[in-house]
């Protein structure tokens, strides 16, 4: 289709017409290699622990940032930031002239007050908490990609009350630029599994066919998946802390847009 559109607007230019707007196809998306300099600098970064540093391989790191198609000057929101792996390394990434939101429950969950987080955030003077409800999340400004990696599956966990599902997806799109993406990382369940709703008893996994029904109904449109953190070998029924599986879960990857 992509041929014939390009073929019949160098028919109408040949006839000195100019296609309509709604005949030619939109520009493709710049592809950032793993290798990109700001990534490299952002994994180069001498104020990273040696322990995020030792991670990096397991979880992906510049093989992720290249997905989320991370680059100079973007605004980024780390839902969900934990001890600041990825705040860290987004800081680098999107560059002085860039900003990065981690953010966290304005009341706090399960420690979030006293959250690493914060201490990474005052290191890099591009870095600003966002103290919001996940399921009401706003910015200073529109931000040009929304990550949360590994944690999706809380939102139903009923002893958290993080909030609704599809309000924090309603709210992910409204605060995104036109064009701009939704990355979710998170431990993949057994197809078809029910989502988990009792803390007490999750293994800390969600149907990725459920994660992706759930964004698209808030107005995404998928844009694409990766396969680099999939182990065939993990059988998606054992609790992501289980010494046998811990750091090595089959994990899914996906990409959404919210259209311009």
């Amino acid at each position: 289709m992509r041929s014939i559109l390009f073929a019949s607007a160098l028919a109408l230019a040949a006839c000195g017409q100019q296609p309509a707007p709604e005949d030619v196809p939109p520009p493709a998306p710049l592809e950032i290699s793993a290798d990109a300099p700001q990534i490299t600098a952002a994994l180069a970064d001498s104020r990273r622990p040696a322990e995020d540093a030792a991670r990096d391989a397991n979880r992906h790191a510049a093989e992720t940032l290249a997905f989320a198609r991370i680059t100079r000057g973007m605004r980024v929101a780390d839902i969900f930031p934990g001890g600041g792996y990825w705040t860290r390394l987004f800081a680098v990434a999107v560059g002085e002239e860039g900003r990065v939101y981690p953010t966290i429950r304005p009341d706090g969950v399960a420690g979030e007050y006293e959250t690493p987080v914060i201490a990474v955030a005052a290191q890099y003077p591009n870095a600003t908490m966002a103290r919001v409800p996940y399921d009401a999340l706003a910015f200073p400004e529109p931000v040009d990609v929304i990550f949360t990696a590994q944690n999706y599956h809380d939102m139903a966990l009923t002893d958290y009350a993080l909030g609704d599902r599809a309000a924090m997806n309603r709210a992910a799109f409204a605060a995104l630029k036109p064009g701009g993406y939704y990355i979710v990382i998170d431990h993949a369940a057994v197809d078809g599994s029910p989502v988990e709703t009792n803390a007490q008893t999750t293994i800390h996994r969600i149907d990725q066919a459920i994660v992706r029904r759930e964004i698209e109904a808030a107005g995404f449109v998928f844009d694409g998946e990766a396969d680099f953190l999939r182990n065939a070998e993990d059988t998606r029924t054992v609790n992501v802390f289980d010494p046998s599986i811990r750091g090595r879960t089959d994990q899914f990857v996906m990409r959404f847009r919210k259209p311009e």
